[in-house]
């Protein structure tokens, strides 16, 4: 029977790591005087109506290299660059206004208007690329891992909501 290989991850104390972008838009960490990691990725773990809680950094391989509880235990310069890191990976755009919405076994196909501008955007499955924030509040995951907004569904205008409803 294979078995599979667990590394055990690595402990380190937030004061350790620090992260800067090497070169420009790439981030790369180094973890003390202990080991420098080329390219991370930064994810926030935990769900996102806690923002910079539940930090994992993974290498360029994949693999988790560290965690932390939350952003404000990194030391000040490596906190402004893990925001950063952050506010890209989960670059949002609201949406304003629902323009049109069709569905083909089950693909939804999505016109509406941002703050970013007008935007069409493929949704996959509403069921797993939909998720609800809070009551009212919608998050929307394309196929290609943009994210779109609604931050409340109830003020959007009358035909945005109807169009909403129908599919949801």
């Amino acid at each position: 029977m294979p078995t599979s290989e667990v590394t055990a991850l690595e402990t380190v104390a937030p004061a350790e790591i620090h992260l800067r972008f090497e070169p420009a838009g790439v981030l790369r960490m180094t973890i003390g005087d202990r080991r420098s990691i080329v390219k991370v990725a930064l994810y926030q773990a935990s769900p996102l109506r806690r923002p910079g809680r539940h930090l994992s950094f993974l290498d360029g391989a994949g693999d988790e290299v560290a965690m932390v509880d939350q952003v404000d235990e990194l030391p000040e310069a490596s906190r402004e660059i893990a925001r950063e890191a952050l506010r890209r990976r989960y670059l949002t755009a609201r949406i304003a206004r629902i323009t049109g919405i069709r569905q083909e076994f089950g693909v939804t196909y999505w016109d509406v208007e941002t703050d970013r501008g007008p935007r069409d955007f493929v949704v996959q499955s509403l069921s797993e690329a939909c998720q609800w924030l809070g009551d009212h509040h919608l998050l929307f995951i394309d196929v290609d891992g943009n994210r779109f907004e609604i931050a409340d569904r109830t003020a959007l205008d009358p035909e945005s909501r109807h169009l909403l409803d129908d599919v949801l």
